[in-house]
């Protein structure tokens, strides 16, 4: 029975291509959904043969490992030398875009705190 491998609703197309050129080294049959048209659902890579669902995750579990050890070390480096993005940078180069988030943080907290806030009066 097939199995769901990688959803790929909010997947960089880099990283889908790099698990693409994995499970074909690793020569494991798999195949590909689209996204449907309206956005409901996002696609996805399945595997055809579920029994081999535990060496696959394994793989694709070494993967993610090494992707996040490298995407660390890139922010790493970007704020050593001082291109990455921080919460100051943002303040200074978009602050009524910062503003309004946290102000709408408050809001949305608010609105949810206020039943709390009315029943215990």
């Amino acid at each position: 029975m097939a199995k769901l491998l990688l959803n790929l609703r909010n997947v960089p197309d880099d990283e889908a291509d790099e698990v693409r050129a994995l499970l074909d080294e690793a020569k494991v049959d798999y195949y590909e959904t689209r996204p449907s048209l309206w956005g409901i659902s996002a696609g996805g890579i399945w595997l055809r043969d579920g029994a081999e669902h535990p060496r696959v995750k394994a793989l694709l579990d070494a993967y993610q490992q090494r992707r996040g050890e490298t995407a660390r070390a890139r922010r790493a480096a970007e704020l050593a030398d001082g291109s990455g993005e921080t919460f100051g940078s943002l303040l200074r180069t978009r602050p009524l875009f910062v503003i309004v988030t946290l102000l709408g943080m408050v809001a949305v907290a608010a609105l949810v705190l206020l039943p709390f806030l009315l029943l215990s009066r």
